[in-house]
């Protein structure tokens, strides 16, 4: 069944006509939370006190007259590598509550303020952002609404679950190697990962400072794109953004998949999903009239390098703790951290040498198609604690195989749209879609998402608590 309560984009335009306040939407918000969080574990910490702060100046603007900013009165929850003023920002860890609480807001999140957004708490994760699944030993795992026995995805899996519970409407995740589209896939929810450098990082506990991504998941195609929208901006004080002005997205929406060029990835993509995930991506292409098969570029050698990558820059980033607080690490990545920080220098100088090449190939694909579909994970949310996968009489490791269709796509850099789609053979579980473009051309993405969301063919669903 398709979710009937009120989304995102209906609660905003029920704010916008008064027939709702801020202080009552951001209630209901509570109250979800409060009655479904025990069983889900999507958030960390809760901001109520400030929450209600900015819903009640959403209403005194309102009660003044005053026009409304895009987002003015919409609950979102962040994952907890985002820095929120006055908390500690703990990246999934206990070795982070030792820092001081941050000084100020990350950047997007000041965006979503100043568009009008009520921010609600911080949401669960892999520890350091290192993992696929967010069963996070220090502060238990999260577990996928449609689901409880299930997870939820990683490492952004909090925010994934929070939007799929309708405890929010909005989240921000982040992506290195899929953190924001394995969440979306099983959860069942829409996600987007923007550009590599479209969207400021500042204000944000990094995991990969070459592959790191932030963007939003949410209850609607409608809602990522004014969300999306809501996040760009430039900012000097990120060397790392490459977004030097606003390309609005939402506008782009109504003219849907009319006139674009849509491929569908094989080889690579085909040989590592199962029939459930084969049949969500037949479905996508046939509503958007998809019927040519495209072979993406270097898929393996690009998924090697970006572990490579991420194992060098992460065990870096956290050498000194690695050498002396090492017990207090997450058992369930401490070890690739360690292997990461002995790893030669000459293998990270060879992956980057190599992404030069596979981002030139894979731009080249972009001169003959707009979109490509691909799968988004290679099977719905697997059981808590499976550490074997089956993928077409191949036994894989659960954990790194879960992010195995999204890994090549992030180290290119391209957008990515994921569409939550419920295909039969599934377990009434959903896998999601991705919708890849060319960089800068989220707009692409977002309007072939559009389109499947009019064909009814991707959708949320009310989750089963």
């Amino acid at each position: 069944m398709k979710k009937q309560s009120p989304d995102g984009c209906e609660t905003l335009r029920a704010i916008a006509s008064g027939e709702q306040s801020a202080a009552q939407a951001l209630q209901v918000s509570i109250d979800r939370i409060e009655a479904t969080d025990g069983r889900v574990n999507a958030f960390t910490g809760k901001s109520l006190a400030r929450a209600r702060k900015e819903a009640a100046a959403v209403d005194a603007m309102r009660s003044r007259g005053d026009a409304l900013p895009p987002l003015a009165g919409l609950p979102y929850a962040v994952k907890n590598l985002f820095d929120i003023e006055g908390e500690i920002t703990l990246a999934g860890s206990t070795i982070n509550r030792s820092h001081p609480a941050a000084s100020a807001d990350a950047f997007l999140v000041q965006r979503l303020q100043a568009s009008g957004a009520v921010l609600v708490g911080s949401l669960n994760m892999d520890e350091y952002a290192y993992g696929f699944t967010t069963e996070n030993t220090h502060y238990g795992p999260s577990h996928n609404p449609h689901d409880l026995t299930r997870i939820t995805g990683g490492s952004s899996g909090g925010s994934g679950a929070a939007v799929s519970a309708l405890q929010v409407p909005l989240a921000l995740g982040s992506d290195t190697n899929g953190s924001i589209r394995v969440p979306a896939s099983l959860c069942g929810v829409w996600g987007l990962k923007p550009t590599f450098g479209r969207l400021s990082r500042r204000g944000t506990y990094p995991f990969v400072h070459s592959l790191d991504h932030l963007g939003p998941l949410a209850d609607s195609v409608e809602l990522l794109a004014l969300a999306y929208d809501a996040l760009q901006g430039p900012d000097a004080s990120d060397p790392g953004c490459h977004a030097l002005s606003v390309q609005p997205a939402t506008a782009s929406l109504g003219r849907g998949g009319e006139g674009l060029r849509i491929g569908v990835l094989d080889g690579y993509f085909h040989d590592h999903a199962t029939a459930p995930a084969r049949a969500a991506l037949a479905s996508a292409a046939a509503a958007l009239g998809a019927v040519n098969s495209v072979e993406w570029p270097d898929t393996a050698l690009a998924r090697a390098a970006a572990f490579i990558t991420g194992a060098s820059e992460g065990g870096t980033l956290h050498l000194a703790d690695l050498r002396t607080r090492v017990s207090e690490f997450e058992p369930l990545s401490v070890d690739r951290f360690i292997a990461g920080a002995l790893q030669p220098g000459a293998w990270y100088v060879q992956a980057q040498r190599f992404r030069r090449i596979y981002r030139d190939k894979v731009n080249s694909l972009f001169r003959d198609w707009d979109v490509l579909l691909a799968p988004a994970t290679p099977v719905s949310a697997p059981v808590i604690g499976t550490e074997w996968l089956d993928i077409n009489g191949n036994r894989l490791p659960c954990r790194p195989t879960i992010g195995m269709l999204t890994q090549p796509i992030s180290f290119a850099g391209c957008p990515v749209a994921v569409a939550p789609l419920w295909p039969d053979g599934a377990g009434a579980m959903p896998i999601g879609v991705q919708l890849i473009a060319a960089p800068w051309r989220e707009d692409l993405c977002l309007r072939a998402a559009w389109a499947l969301s009019r064909a009814g063919i991707a959708h949320t669903k009310e989750p089963a608590l």
